[in-house]
C-alpha cells in the first residue's frame, strides 16, 4: 500500500515539474528549482550524460573578437548541468517515437543518420520540445542552456582562453567532419576540455536558451544572466561541420531564427541543480 501511494505521488510531482517548466519553456529560461527527493535518480535508457559545473564567477566575452562579443565582463552562474555531449540522433529517436514528432530532415539519409552523429536540422521550439519531455521522463528539470551557461562550460575552466584548449589552433588529429562523407562527425572524437565535455567547439552549432541581442553586454546583469525579453532571434554556440574553419572560439556568438532548421544545428541539454 505505502508503494502505491510513493508511487502516485511520484507521477504527481512530475505533473507538477513539468506544468511548471512548461510555463518557462516557451521564453527559454526554465529557471524553476525544485527539491527533488533524496531516492531521485534518472531514467537510465533516456537521461543524458551530464557534468555538473560548480557556481562561481568567469570572465565573458573576448576583447579579440567581434564587437559583439564586448565588452568583456565578470559573471556569476549559481550551479548548473550541462550535457557531456550533444544530443545524439540515438537520443532523439527515443523522442520521436514517444510522442510522434515529425523526424528532422536529413533524419534518415546517410551523410547524417549515424546513431551516434549529433540531431541536426532540428528548430528552436523542437530542442525546446525535447527537454520538455526529457524533464517529464526523468522527474528533473532538463532546458537548454543559457548563452552564460553555454559559455563558461566551453571554457572548461581556462579563463579568458580562445579555445575550450586554450589559446593555439588545434592539433592536426583534431576532427572538425565526418572525413568520408563531409557530414558532421560522431560525437565525443576529440578530446574533452577541463569539465569533461566534448565537441564545445566543434561539429555543429547549439541553441541556447537565450533570445539574441548584438548590444546585450552592455547592459546585462552580472548575476545569471539569461538575455533580453524578446527578441527575433535565439542565440546559438559553437563551430560547425560544414565551415572552412571547424573550430570557434569560446567567446564567439551566432544566431538564427527560431523556425530555421539547418543541417549544422543541433544542441546539447542543461539541467537546473535543486
Amino acid at each position: 500500500m505505502n508503494e502505491q501511494r510513493a508511487f502516485r505521488d511520484s507521477l504527481a510531482h512530475r505533473k507538477l515539474l513539468l506544468c511548471a517548466f512548461k510555463k518557462c519553456v516557451a521564453d527559454g529560461t526554465a529557471v524553476l528549482v525544485d527539491k527533488f527527493p533524496p531516492s531521485f535518480r534518472f531514467t537510465q535508457m533516456i537521461a543524458p550524460d551530464i557534468v555538473t559545473i560548480s557556481p562561481g564567477w568567469f570572465l565573458m566575452g573576448s576583447m579579440q573578437g567581434q564587437e559583439n562579443e564586448q565588452p568583456c565582463h565578470r559573471v556569476w552562474l549559481d550551479s548548473f548541468g550541462i550535457g557531456r555531449f550533444p544530443i545524439t540522433n540515438r537520443e532523439y529517436k527515443k523522442f520521436i517515437e514517444a510522442t510522434g514528432r515529425q523526424p528532422p530532415a536529413f533524419f534518415l539519409d546517410p551523410i547524417f543518420s549515424n546513431p551516434e552523429q549529433p540531431i541536426v536540422a532540428v528548430s528552436w521550439d523542437d530542442a525546446a520540445a525535447y527537454c520538455a519531455w526529457l524533464s517529464e521522463q526523468n522527474n528533473a528539470l532538463f532546458r537548454l542552456p543559457s548563452e552564460a551557461e553555454r559559455e563558461r562550460a566551453a571554457r572548461g575552466g581556462l579563463e579568458g582562453a580562445l579555445y575550450p584548449w586554450g589559446d593555439e589552433p588545434p592539433p592536426p588529429t583534431f576532427v572538425g567532419c565526418n572525413l568520408e562523407t563531409g557530414g558532421p562527425a560522431k560525437v565525443g572524437l576529440n578530446a574533452p576540455n577541463g569539465f569533461g565535455l566534448y565537441d564545445m567547439s566543434e561539429n555543429v552549432h547549439e541553441w541556447c536558451a537565450d533570445w539574441y541581442d548584438y548590444n546585450y553586454y552592455s547592459h546585462s546583469p552580472d548575476h545569471n544572466p539569461r538575455g533580453p525579453d524578446f527578441g527575433q532571434r535565439r542565440v546559438s554556440r559553437g563551430g560547425s561541420w560544414r565551415h572552412r574553419i571547424q573550430y570557434s572560439r569560446c567567446a564567439a556568438r551566432s544566431s538564427l531564427p527560431i523556425a530555421f532548421k539547418y543541417a549544422d544545428y543541433g544542441f546539447r541539454v542543461a539541467m537546473t541543480i535543486p
